[in-house]
């Protein structure tokens, strides 16, 4: 051990970082922008769900930064995943479509992080080491609109079905789908439909979405 040794603590300090998002240009630029902090490494990056969860597995992030909407699987299944395949990794959400429904389902995954898009690669920084301490952090404004929208009226199934049906489905497709009969199906959809107070499914789909129920 001799001359200067600015880095000599840096690798068993550095916070391992796992970025999630299938807009690969915002995660080549984020994992750039987060590679200039002298403490945090990111290990690996993934486009969707499955491979988020693969990349996990194989590099043991110390936290994980997960896009909320991904294909396969989004961010709030992801972190619901890695409570039993990681549980040492922190998960925490960045988001474009941040809404109420959103962040209440984040936090029953186990999700300590829940910021939108529009923050800051410096302030994003300080998120992950806050998460990475055993701390949370919630958008201020996120949470203010989760508190102000009350929890969803709709039931597991009623939601399910809502986004079986969200493409145009028709009922004898959501119902092999989800292995119901098709008066089940539409029995649930009409509650469902009826709680929303929307004129039909497809208004139902857009107002349950517009509030982050789905």
């Amino acid at each position: 051990m001799n001359g200067h040794e600015p880095h000599r603590e840096q690798p068993a300090q550095r916070i391992r970082v796992l970025l999630a998002d299938d807009e690969h240009l915002i995660r080549g630029a984020l994992a750039a922008l987060l590679a200039l902090e002298d403490d945090l490494s990111v290990v690996a990056e993934a486009a969707s769900g499955p491979e988020a969860l693969a990349m996990a597995r194989a590099h043991s992030p110390d936290v994980a930064v997960l896009d909320l909407q991904m294909p396969g699987a989004d961010g709030v299944a992801v972190a619901a995943s890695l409570r039993t395949d990681a549980p040492g990794c922190g998960t925490m959400i960045v988001t474009g479509h941040g809404r109420p429904g959103h962040l209440k389902r984040a936090l029953e995954a186990g999700v300590r992080g829940f910021v939108p898009k529009t923050v800051s690669a410096q302030r994003l920084a300080e998120i992950i080491r806050t998460v990475h301490a055993g701390s949370r952090y919630i958008d201020p404004e996120l949470a203010a609109d989760a508190i102000s929208s009350g929890d969803s009226p709709l039931t597991a199934r009623e939601a399910e079905l809502l986004e079986l049906a969200a493409d145009g489905a028709p009922v004898a497709e959501i119902a092999a789908r989800a292995r119901l009969a098709q008066g089940t199906v539409r029995n649930y959809l009409s509650a469902a439909t009826a709680k929303l107070g929307a004129e039909n499914r497809h208004a139902a789909v857009r107002a349950a979405r517009e509030r982050g129920w789905l």
